[in-house]
């Protein structure tokens, strides 16, 4: 299990409290702040609910969430006011991270996200602003799973099976990093390694260490 393997690793990191710290409770100032109330009821840190979490599944659309949300909190939303919210989420971004991505790439690993998500992050994420540098998603991963765009969600077994797939490899050679232990349960069920660490904490020694990298 080290880069002197004929089968290069796959790597697949989660985005929220992997890639970037989370914090759920800015996130819900923020939607509080735009207009809409009990919005705890939806939010969670890994699953949205309700229309929340139908948008993250893909079974609304960014316009459709939209017009519902607005008819229920009786105030018209702006896409601009609801990527402010719902970026709340990413509460501290770390250039180790950036830093360690681009380096298993340059190492010959294939990098990929899988993310449950929305159009409204990833209208920040894949855009020159998220990493403070001028760059998106984009120039850190070889490849993005996106649950509103793959009609699924994590823990799902599908969403790990269509992952398996656009990898083009077995499970077992794939390091799947998620900060919740219920996805990487999904995901070692159906034969991928995983690694679960803390919300927000410092992978960098543990991935280095399991792919080989000095």
């Amino acid at each position: 299990m080290n880069k002197k393997n004929n089968d290069r690793m796959h790597v697949v990191f989660d985005l929220g409290g992997v890639v970037f710290r989370l914090d759920k409770s800015i996130a819900i100032e923020r939607f509080k702040e735009i207009g809409v109330t009990k919005v705890e009821e939806y939010l969670d840190d890994y699953a949205q609910k309700g229309i929340f979490g139908d948008l993250e599944a893909g079974l609304l659309t960014a316009e459709q969430y939209r017009d519902e949300l607005s008819r229920v909190t009786g105030k018209k939303l702006t896409m601009d006011e609801l990527e402010y919210a719902w970026t709340g989420y990413a509460a501290e971004l770390y250039q180790r991270n950036f830093d360690a991505l681009l380096r298993l790439r340059q190492e010959g690993f294939p990098v990929a996200l899988l993310s449950n998500t929305n159009p409204f992050m990833m209208r920040w994420a894949r855009s020159n602003e998220f990493d403070g540098n001028g760059h998106g998603l984009d120039q850190y991963f070889d490849r993005l799973y996106l649950s509103y765009e793959m009609r699924m969600m994590k823990p799902s077994p599908e969403i790990f099976k269509a992952m398996i797939d656009g990898e083009q490899t077995r499970p077992e050679n794939i390091l799947f990093i998620d900060d919740s232990a219920r996805n990487c349960e999904a995901a070692a069920a159906l034969g991928i390694q995983t690694l679960n660490p803390a919300n927000g904490s410092d992978w960098r020694t543990d991935v280095f260490s399991i792919l080989g990298v000095e």
